[in-house]
């Protein structure tokens, strides 16, 4: 039985900070694998700028080439319609029913559990790592799903925290900006050669 960690997100681009979030995870809870999961439709939000899932899968694997400990799916790309993390869990589950699944977040997905689709089914499928430190929101989370079947499988880590977002880097592309040390290298050379997210491109 293998202890897997899913990581999803549209990752528009990936950058630094998501990096750290997975190794993190590797790290404190005993994962053999995190995977990367880029979202193909989102339920609840527009993916600003989105260049496509195919250079989404693409810059998540040039990110994670290197790191053993990584890996990306395809699964939600490949998927039609809206990508919802319960049918995600259970198509991983079809395929590879004996993992021992980890879905990890941040605390503000964290907090919103309660309002997911069939959120004790997720926690039923997989066990909740939660990127949050110690203090009073950590406890404001506990607090929010103690009540909730599963609740039992949210678990804490801890994360150096860094003020990045993938905003933040579509930004600096189209001012012209340098994001090198803020995304691994290979996307940064990805992004520009592909003209991803250029003033001319969001227009």
């Amino acid at each position: 039985m293998a202890r897997i960690g899913i990581l999803g997100g549209t990752f528009n681009p990936p950058h630094l900070g998501h990096l750290v979030c997975a190794q993190e995870a590797l790290a404190q809870l005993g994962l053999e694998r995190v995977v990367l999961m880029p979202v193909g439709a989102p339920p609840h939000k527009e993916a600003p700028d989105d260049p496509g899932g195919e250079h989404r899968y693409e810059m998540c694997r040039l990110a994670t080439v290197h790191d053993e400990g990584f890996a990306v799916s395809r699964l939600e790309l490949d998927r039609e319609g809206r990508s919802y993390t319960v049918d995600t869990l259970r198509a991983i589950h079809e395929t590879a029913p004996g993992d021992d699944l980890t879905f990890i977040v941040g605390g503000d997905m964290a907090h919103s559990l309660p309002t997911w689709r069939e959120p004790e089914t997720v926690l039923g499928l997989a066990g909740l790592a939660v990127a949050e430190r110690v203090g009073a929101r950590r406890a404001e989370i506990e607090e929010r799903l103690a009540d909730m079947a599963g609740g039992e499988r949210v678990r804490f880590f801890d994360m150096p925290r860094i003020d990045l977002s993938s905003s933040d880097i579509r930004r600096r592309v189209r001012d012209g900006r340098p994001i090198r040390y803020l995304v691994p290298d290979e996307v940064a050379r990805y992004i520009r050669a592909h003209r991803l997210y250029r003033a001319e491109v969001a227009a």
